[in-house]
């Protein structure tokens, strides 16, 4: 796994962007990692999209920027 970043969503919660490998299928993986009291670890939030739909993913981020201004 290669980190790419992390952004805080709030206190106890940071979003992690990483290239991975899963069944020989590379992909990015955007998931939550959690760190509180309770719990320190990965949460079952996120998703990972295949190298080979990041462009058409990227297409629609761009749509969500263009929407958000």
């Amino acid at each position: 796994m290669d980190e790419v970043g992390r952004i805080r969503k709030n206190e106890t919660t940071e979003i992690v962007v990483q290239k991975t490998e899963f069944r020989g299928s590379v992909g990015i993986d955007i998931r939550e990692y959690v760190t509180s009291e309770r719990y320190t670890g990965w949460s079952k939030n996120g998703i990972r999209v295949p190298v080979e739909k990041w462009k058409d993913f990227r297409e629609i981020l761009d749509k969500v920027e263009s929407a958000t201004r």
